[in-house]
């Protein structure tokens, strides 16, 4: 049996046997399904996603814990439409993308996601830099060692062996909420703050408010895990498996991402530190909550990165070649699928020469990217949702009457503020209006 054999196959052999139906066949199962949904959740939690979650606990403390509480409900919906959709149709986004809306469609989606996931990749390389920078090792060494390695274990390994490593590493975000109860909080305030909503009118407010959504319900989320679920073949008899893993992943992600604004809230907040970067908030850590906390909060970082970096090249390749037919995924050998190995190869190549440009103007970066995802997150959000509520394509698993009024009701105010985000960070600034 080749390597490469999908680990659910492998799985599901071992559990079946010889036809004989297991003692304890629900954990097992578990096992089995269990990783995509969690990767994916734990992914979204990147050096991008950490330097915003501290933006917020450094300028308003705990008043925006309530909002991570309905990003999670909405996330949850979200991912649980492309985990059926992948599981039902065995067919990833971008391909039922193409088949039931066209190929210009297809087109331009790919083309937004190329550049968008391009940017955010090299902005993982450079959280990296930032991390063992950190620790005393200089970016053009670890930034090349980083790429080697993420390029080797997905080129050169199998699925399984590069989801259980991925999943090992979303483990190390727990750091977080190590940190979190370093920092000391004060725990009625926190408590408080997270049932009971602060809003505020002024624009620095509002800005953070969107970027904290746009930056927990982004894209490659939504593809690699779709891909990932076909890939790993993952049927409509283990959606309800799949689901589990789903809701596992977003609560165990979003709690990190609640803890990482909890730290620096009980911290930084009070000691009015600014910050720019996640390198700078576990800087900045080091004297109010102790060196302990700050190297807590470096080595998330650093985890974070690498795995962010790993998965965005996998769900750009995967995409694109379902797309255009070409063949594609982990599974297949270099030789099978040379366009899927050369898009992953060039983006790792790519972005990892980009961060070791001395002087890059990361945070310029950042926003860039922002701005790309916040255009192509509505659109991704509409065709999941019409593909979820079709049911000559899903048949009785298309989405009920309550869950539709969920689901788009999730579309329209994620899509919302992913454009608010787009008219702040671009329109305002060509008429010389800076809100924040």
């Amino acid at each position: 049996m080749s390597e490469r054999t999908p680990w659910l196959a492998l799985v599901s052999r071992r559990v079946r046997g010889a036809g004989r139906r297991p003692r304890r066949p629900g954990w097992l199962k578990y096992l089995a399904v269990l990783g995509p949904g969690i990767i994916a959740a734990a992914a979204g939690n990147d050096a991008g996603g950490i330097t915003t979650y501290s933006t917020v606990g450094a300028q308003y403390g705990y008043q925006l814990l309530w909002a991570m509480v309905l990003i999670t409900v909405s996330l949850i919906v979200v991912q649980e439409m492309v985990a059926r959709l992948g599981a039902v149709t065995g067919k990833g986004l971008s391909d039922l993308i193409r088949e039931q809306f066209g190929v210009r469609w297809t087109a331009f989606a790919m083309l937004a996601l190329l550049v968008a996931n391009a940017g955010t990749t090299t902005s993982e390389f450079a959280g990296v830099a930032a991390a063992m920078e950190l620790f005393g090792i200089s970016k053009y060494i670890s930034v090349p060692i980083a790429a080697v390695m993420i390029w080797w274990l997905v080129a050169r390994g199998s699925f399984g062996r590069v989801e259980r490593l991925f999943l090992a590493m979303s483990l190390i975000a727990v750091t977080y909420i190590v940190s979190a109860f370093l920092a000391r909080p004060d725990w009625g305030a926190v408590l408080s703050h997270t049932v009971v909503p602060t809003v505020r009118w002024d624009a620095g407010f509002l800005v953070m408010f969107v970027a904290l959504v746009g930056t927990t319900i982004t894209p490659y989320m939504q593809i690699y895990q779709q891909s990932s679920i076909v890939e790993k073949g993952i049927t409509a008899r283990d959606y309800g498996l799949a689901r589990v893993d789903v809701i596992t992943g977003v609560l165990f992600s979003d709690l990190v991402s609640y803890f990482i604004i909890v730290a620096t809230g009980a911290t930084l907040f009070f000691q009015g530190t600014r910050v720019e970067t996640a390198a700078d908030a576990a800087a900045a850590l080091a004297p109010v909550a102790g060196p302990f906390a700050s190297t807590l909060f470096a080595v998330g970082l650093l985890g974070a990165s690498v795995l962010a970096a790993g998965v965005l090249p996998i769900a750009t390749a995967f995409p694109i070649c379902e797309a255009f037919g070409w063949e594609a995924g982990m599974s297949r050998d270099m030789a099978d699928a040379p366009v899927f190995y050369g898009i992953f190869t060039s983006m790792i190549l790519v972005s990892a020469l980009v961060t070791l440009i001395p002087g890059l103007p990361l945070i310029q970066l950042q926003i860039v990217v922002q701005v790309i995802n916040g255009l192509l997150l509505p659109i991704e959000l509409v065709f999941i949702t019409l593909l979820a509520s079709n049911h000559e394509l899903l048949g009785r698993f298309t989405n009920g009457r309550g869950f539709a009024i969920l689901a788009w009701t999730t579309t329209l105010v994620v899509g919302v503020l992913a454009l608010a985000l787009v008219v702040i960070t671009v329109v305002l600034p060509i008429f010389g209006i800076q809100l924040g």
